[in-house]
């Protein structure tokens, strides 16, 4: 009875996760291909931080951790270089070829640029500037920094309330310029980005995204509106008669992303990436949003098209014509700008238009996850095409590396970093192909070249769909040339047009094969008349999962990472051979064996000796539940 009981409360536990939103369910393809831990390099803090992200310099290979205090470390061992001082610290930047360290300073903000006095040693304070505005007074506060050609781009409260939140230009060469206090409404800020014009940078910009309150107050208006601004980086604000350092530049427009036919919008923008081009045109914003249902989306867009907008869309308010130079217009000489052109800045900074998306009528990715995090690269794979991987961090410590290839995300695999904490910030080198991800009680450096999870043959490598692998002599590997990829379909008949398919023993033949390695099938003696269940490992959330006796097939039942089939009561008729199948796309094979033979006499189970993948018989009652519960997982999902 002991034994009963400890295995049903067992169970109870199970049940419990089987039901969970972060349990990916078979055949979906917003579920994770693979699972799998994140064994990772880490740095773990002595106390956990309640603010905590950092600076990632990959030419160096310097690590700055900022948070009760900052650390510079050594990004491939971790070792710390230098403990550099005691504050809140909630800005670091690289700053005219220094680092712009700033604080909270016991509530009145202060910046610090260090200059290194000799390689890997310590930092000597070069000058000390005013922090307000630039770091705010309470490290919770929300607030943002970017530098540009040795000028420094903040946004911090100005006040312990938190109010008076506003983007400007602080430090550095150039006038010091903020904005209009009328333009925004409680706005929380995202991130910051310079986009570089090469064959003319007189007409650079610095684009700001954050969300706003809406003043549409309506019970069904969302409280929030998701924006993206620019400025002129040669903007010095206006004439000392009108506007004097404040943006005669400054113009916003709302970012959309949902689904515009049904009304249905994404609304909260929750994190930026820019992937920058050579051609400023083609240079895209990757955008994290959530919810009031509970659901993330990542819209793509491209600053070619939110140009557009601000160069053509009217000007919300305005009715009257529009006067040259345009308002928004970048010129050399702010100061000389016309009061006309710098009223409609003041007045209707907002364009009429809206950014949408590439993909206007649907987000690139929906997702019920809740993403937090978001970082992308630039992979060329071994057909020597470049891909874009999203790397997407949830709020449950996990990471998902999803493809982007055409207009479809296909989600190669999920990697669990944490079990108790969730993700604080994420950088990435993507010289070494790895991220560098935070939290409040450690540092973890996650290799996203992990091609051994797909090593089992060709066709388990190829429909990984990684750009970041390839099947090789040395099975799958780092994406060298020449190695056997398919990442567009995933299609493993690559593998039969090369003998480096065959190196691990694997027999490659037409559409629909069985890839059967040598199983020995596990042989169970059973009494008729008692339940019994078989078990095998689910190894790809995107396959089919067949149970195979005789002329008979039965689909699976999962429960957790495992295919269950449940017999309520041993027959005649359920003797024999079993398999359990997997088939995605044009590959198959089986994973597991059985042979159930009839027992003469019917045996107490051991349930001390309970084992999921034992397949062992189950007294009557606790099978039921079992039973019952599979059923109503294939129901509910």
């Amino acid at each position: 009875m002991k034994h009963c009981v400890h295995i049903c409360l067992c169970f109870a536990v199970h049940f419990k996760m089987v039901f969970s939103k972060d349990v990916p369910a078979l055949g979906s393809k917003n579920s994770p291909r693979l699972l799998i831990p994140g064994l990772c390099d880490q740095y773990k803090y002595e106390v956990n931080q309640n603010h905590r992200v950092f600076s990632y310099r990959e030419e160096e290979q310097e690590l700055y951790v900022r948070g009760s205090d900052i650390d510079k470390l050594n990004a491939n061992n971790y070792s710390v270089i230098e403990d550099q001082c005691k504050n809140v610290i909630t800005i670091i930047e690289k700053f005219q070829d220094d680092m712009f360290v700033c604080g909270t300073n016991g509530h009145k903000p202060k910046c610090w640029k260090l200059s290194p006095a000799v390689k890997n040693q310590t930092n000597d304070i070069e000058e000390n500037y005013e922090g307000a505005g630039i770091s705010p007074l309470v490290y919770t506060h929300n607030c943002l920094s970017l530098t540009v050609d040795g000028d420094s781009y903040a946004a911090a409260p100005l006040d312990i309330e938190g109010s008076s939140l506003q983007f400007r230009r602080k430090a550095g060469k150039r006038t010091n310029v903020w904005m209009y206090d009328s333009w925004l409404s409680e706005p929380t800020f995202i991130s910051a980005s310079w986009v570089k014009r090469r064959e003319d940078p007189d007409n650079e910009k610095i684009y700001i995204f954050f969300r706003e309150k809406n003043s549409d107050h309506g019970p069904d208006a969302d409280p929030w509106i998701s924006r993206v601004a620019r400025v002129c980086k040669t903007d010095e604000g206006g004439s000392k008669r009108f506007f004097q350092n404040m943006w005669t530049s400054f113009l916003k427009a709302r970012l959309v992303c949902g689904f515009p036919d049904e009304s249905l919008y994404f609304n909260r923008l929750q994190d930026i990436y820019v992937m920058h081009a050579d051609d400023w045109h083609q240079t895209r914003v990757y955008a994290l949003f959530t919810s009031s249902w509970n659901s993330t989306a990542v819209c793509i867009y491209s600053i070619e098209m939110i140009e557009k907008i601000f160069e053509n869309s009217t000007f919300k308010g305005f009715a009257n014509e529009i006067p040259t130079p345009r308002p928004g217009t970048c010129v050399s000489d702010s100061k000389s700008l016309p009061r006309g052109t710098v009223n409609v800045v003041k007045d209707h900074p907002e364009m009429v238009d809206w950014v949408h998306s590439l993909q206007s009528k649907a987000p690139f990715y929906v997702s019920n996850y809740n993403y937090t995090k978001i970082v992308v690269d630039r992979v060329k794979g071994a057909d020597q095409q470049v891909y874009n991987v999203l790397l997407l961090a949830t709020d449950t410590g996990k990471i998902h590396k999803v493809l982007e290839t055409g207009s479809e995300p296909f989600i190669i695999l999920e990697t669990q970093i944490s079990n108790i904490s969730s993700i604080q910030a994420m950088m990435l080198d993507s010289q070494k192909k790895k991220i560098v991800v935070g939290f409040s009680d450690k540092i973890s450096t996650v290799d996203l070249q992990k091609c051994e999870k797909y090593n089992a043959s060709c066709a388990d490598c190829v429909l990984a769909r990684d750009p970041y692998c390839a099947w090789t002599k040395s099975g799958c590997t780092p994406s060298v040339l020449g190695g056997i990829q398919n990442i567009k379909d995933g299609h493993t008949s690559v593998c039969s047009q090369n003998k480096a398919a065959n190196v691990s023993g694997v027999l490659t033949r037409s559409k629909r094969q069985i890839y059967s390695p040598k199983i020995s099938g596990t042989v169970h003696s059973v009494p008729e008349g008692v339940p019994f269940y078989l078990s095998c490992p689910i190894e790809s959330y995107h396959a089919k999962y067949t149970w195979k006796h005789g002329s008979h097939e039965r689909p699976c039942l999962q429960m957790l990472s495992n295919c269950l089939h449940l017999i309520p009561s041993m027959g005649p008729e359920n003797y024999g051979e079993y398999e359990c199948v997997s088939t995605e796309k044009d590959y198959s094979k089986t994973l597991k064996k059985y042979h159930l033979k009839q027992q003469q006499e019917k045996q107490e189970s051991r349930f001390a000796d309970f084992n999921l993948n034992d397949a062992p018989i189950l007294a009557p009652q606790l099978f039921w539940i079992l039973l019952q519960t599979a059923v109503l997982w294939e129901i509910l999902r």
